[in-house]
């Protein structure tokens, strides 16, 4: 849970074309640049310039406000720049910055400590008033190693006590920084920080069926923390139709779970965020000690801990740089944050705070990388949202500071994702030179997308890059093409195809392949094995969708990859990317459903995400209801139907924000198909009414609150049509006339990725 991200409204910029951007071969002038390049080398670095130009012009870059700044390692030529000086939104490259600092501020042997103390000695036996846990900062605490924590305190002579009290001091209260204020999210990447944590302030809400159409709602960690309201039922199907909030509820967390689970998959699980973090590893604590047979009599509660209070056990986390691996390669937005506090309660006195966090990384921007105070904005250590601007040309600097500080440079070189291997790269870059010579970080936010780091070349010469990409029209799928491209150019410089390789990959595109017996036949093999579920089959249906050419073949074995593992995110990503509205996709789609007898194939994954509130997922069905409509499919439209039903009651409040975004077109798509769903639920009290009502009857975005309105009145005349005269039959919707109100979208909100 990238992901990272955001959830404010992006910048809108008019977009410059390509062609006035500057390329510029120079040398910067130092007394330890080498000698002029030999022939041989000036004619590859002409031909990685062309390369580069060339992946400009001919993908999703040219249309967007692009920032591009590489350099050699070696000699110190600026081999390519474009925008490089313009401040842009860098998403998670800003953790580049915060991991950097870090390394320097603290240093790679660094660890985090956690000390359990008691009022006095511990007694002979065991019985203690108070158990006191004192934090500073530690984000890598998990349930795992608590276990292992209260096993020391068992050993330590620990029988008995009567309150746990959490010491969450090192910090400040202010739990989240500048920038998250602008989604109002329960995801796990949005979880806050505290001098004492667990499980990266996140929880796991495990979801099973059971015998009688019951489901089973887990909490892991379990703990009274927790106040679980379950009204999920299971049932036949393939799909779930989960979701869950996360809220806090005074002293406590309320996880609030509805919908459907199948009676023939296993448990799923969603990552939410927590509240209250130190009452969140108060609970865990008291639940794991019971669990080893310490009475715990009292209660969990935050306080101070006393100056005569004696150290139990001190639990030291790993070192410093085996923290910056979680960071860059999995983008933790938590550590990030974490670690802007802890910079600052290191460094300039307890407690730690943002802003005491932000002063100690503008310091070292400014004393040791030469990037002067005021020539960015950085408000939070993560990149979420709309609250940072950085050139390319500063990451680039950044990014050659830390090459040439030996020792840290290596430290900080391998926290970063390696292309094809590892992290948010794991999947990219397949099939190219870059694949084990390209390690970057990734950022993603609605709208944004950037990539930094550093790559070989397979002629050996090595570079540093930074790439952002801003207020791109579309899919983030060809914009992330396009710089996956520039980086392939550059690892395959000095190899026997040269940088022309990553062209050619461009030119071979995405179009139909073979007729539709063909097609049924391989859309068949796929969905087979996206029905096992089986994580095994990963590697094959990641290299057949590398290598697959058609558009709605490739939609498909996205869904097998997404259906495989459902949690891992760049699965879900890579479906999001690959499954569209097109003739070329869903079009032939149902062409395929209609030869095979089943559902229009991907439909089912993505009214699973949407049900969960993803946004992206949201709008996708949104469209797919416009393609039905203008197709005038009565099958697939009525296979939304039951979709928006369900989605409608599990993702209630979400549905009614993308129908507020979306065009009338799809809107009026929508709508109908929406009012079939919940009459064939036949839920005269479906809980979508309830939320729509809520939404309706005021708040702060008052457009909001008149479209809620306007939507009210259209379902409910909707709604007695579809009751009325179609009964059990599907209501044909043909591309629209105006049915709900043409309320101007909002600003677009950003999301995470990583």
């Amino acid at each position: 849970m990238d992901r990272d991200f955001p959830g404010a409204c992006v910048q809108v910029f008019r977009t410059r074309p390509f062609w006035a951007a500057t390329v510029i071969a120079l040398w910067l002038p130092s007394a330890t640049l080498a000698a002029s390049p030999s022939a041989d080398k000036k004619a590859e670095r002409e031909a990685l310039k062309n390369a580069l130009v060339q992946v400009m012009q001919r993908t999703a870059l040219k249309s967007s406000r692009v920032g591009v700044h590489m350099q050699s390692l070696d000699d110190g030529t600026v081999v390519f720049s474009h925008n490089a000086d313009e401040l842009l939104n860098p998403a998670s490259n800003v953790k580049l910055v915060t991991s950097s600092a870090a390394l320097v501020a603290l240093g790679p042997e660094f660890r985090y400590e956690t000390e359990f103390l008691v009022e006095a000695e511990m007694p002979a036996d065991g019985k203690v008033k108070t158990l006191y846990v004192r934090g500073k900062g530690d984000p890598t605490v998990t349930t795992e190693r608590l276990y292992g924590m209260t096993s020391e305190l068992l050993h330590a002579g620990l029988k008995e006590v009567q309150d746990i009290v959490v010491d969450d001091s090192w910090f400040d209260a202010e739990r989240t920084p500048p920038g998250y204020d602008q989604e109002d999210s329960d995801r796990a990447y949005m979880a806050p920080t505290g001098a004492v944590s667990l499980n990266w302030n996140a929880v796991a809400v495990y979801v099973r069926a059971a015998p009688g159409g019951k489901a089973v709602v887990d909490m892991e960690p379990p703990s009274d923390f927790f106040v679980v309201e379950n009204t999920v039922t299971s049932g036949p199907g393939r799909a779930r139709r989960v979701s869950v909030k996360s809220d806090a509820y005074g002293d406590r967390q309320k996880i609030v779970v509805k919908g459907q689970v199948p009676d023939e998959r296993g448990a799923v699980s969603v990552w939410k965020k927590i509240d209250s973090p130190p009452l969140y590893f108060g609970g865990s604590l008291k639940q794991l000690l019971v669990s080893r047979g310490v009475k715990v009599k009292g209660k969990v509660k935050l306080g101070l801990t006393p100056s005569r209070a004696k150290v139990v056990h001190v639990a030291q986390s790993d070192t410093f740089d085996i923290v910056l691996k979680r960071l860059n390669k999995l983008s933790s937005n938590f550590v990030a944050e974490t670690l802007l506090k802890t910079m600052g309660a290191e460094l300039r006195g307890q407690p730690g705070s943002f802003a005491k966090g932000i002063d100690v990384v503008e310091e070292f921007l400014d004393r040791d990388v030469g990037i002067p105070r005021g020539t960015y904005v950085m408000k939070n250590g993560s990149g979420l949202n709309d609250a940072n601007r950085f050139s390319t040309a500063q990451v680039d600097r950044l990014l050659r500071h830390m090459y040439e500080r030996f020792p840290l440079a290596p430290e900080y070189l391998s926290s970063l994702g390696i292309a094809g291997k590892d992290g948010t790269l794991k999947y990219r870059f397949d099939g190219t030179d870059a694949v084990g010579r390209l390690r970057a970080k990734t950022g993603t936010l609605e709208g944004v997308s950037a990539l930094s780091g550093y790559v070989q070349s397979a002629g050996g010469e090595k570079f540093s890059f930074s790439i952002m990409v801003n207020d791109y029209a579309g899919r983030a799928g060809p914009v992330v093409a396009g710089m996956d491209a520039l980086g392939a150019a550059v690892a395959a410089t000095g190899s026997t195809l040269g940088p022309d390789n990553a062209l050619a990959s461009l030119n071979e595109g995405q179009k139909p392949q073979g007729g539709l017996p063909d097609i049924a036949n391989r859309v068949k093999t796929y969905l087979e094995l996206g029905k096992q579920r089986d994580q095994r089959n990963i590697g094959f249906l990641r290299t057949a969708w590398r290598s697959e050419r058609d558009p709605a073949v490739r939609a498909v074995l996205a869904e097998s990859l997404y259906q495989s593992n459902p949690h891992d995110y760049l699965g879900t990503r890579t479906l999001l990317d690959s499954y569209s509205a097109t003739d070329d996709v869903y079009g032939r789609l149902r062409q395929v459903a209609h030869a095979l007898s089943v559902g229009v194939p991907g439909v089912s994954s993505m009214v699973e995400l949407a049900s969960g509130g993803n946004t992206e997922a949201l709008a996708r069905v949104l469209e797919l209801c416009r393609a039905a409509g203008t197709a005038r499919d009565v099958e697939a439209q009525d296979e939304l139907a039951d979709g928006l039903g369900e989605v409608a009651r599990t993702a209630p409040e979400e549905l009614v924000v993308a129908l507020r975004t979306a065009s009338s077109v799809e809107r009026d798509a929508t709508v109908p198909l929406l009012a079939q769903g919940l009459v064939k639920t036949g839920d005269t009290t479906h809980p979508f009414w309830k939320s729509l009502r809520k939404l309706g009857s005021g708040g702060t975005d008052a457009q909001l609150v008149a479209f809620a309105k306007g939507l009210d009145s259209t379902l409910t005349t909707k709604t007695a049509e579809a009751r009325t005269s179609q009964r059990a039959q599907p209501v044909q919707v043909v591309a629209p006339a105006s049915a709900t109100p043409n309320v101007v979208p909002a600003s677009g909100v950003l999301r995470p990725g990583g």
